[in-house]
């Protein structure tokens, strides 16, 4: 599987092209925050972790960029509290 999560600024998305088909996870940029407000796995694609490598690549840009997360995806936060490596970046 592809390893590779991008920034789609233009359309406020986090990226993960696999098999033919993208995942994504839209956002909002709210000064120094990011909210991520859904997450989209096409059906071919799940059960196979694309997901989770999505949120993981979304958090480490958010991280890298020095933003604060607030996660109204459901899916965002589960992985989140999953996750403790990430809680840091709640706002």
């Amino acid at each position: 599987m592809p390893d590779t999560v991008t920034d789609n600024r233009a359309e406020h998305e986090f990226e993960l092209d696999v098999d033919g088909h993208r995942a994504i996870a839209a956002y909002q940029l709210e000064g120094d925050t990011i909210v991520f407000t859904h997450t989209l796995v096409p059906k071919k694609l799940e059960g196979r972790g694309v997901g989770s490598k999505l949120i993981r690549g979304a958090l480490d840009a958010a991280r890298d960029r020095g933003l604060k997360v607030i996660p109204q995806c459901p899916f965002v936060k589960a992985y989140i509290e999953r996750h403790a490596e990430y809680r840091d970046l709640l706002a």
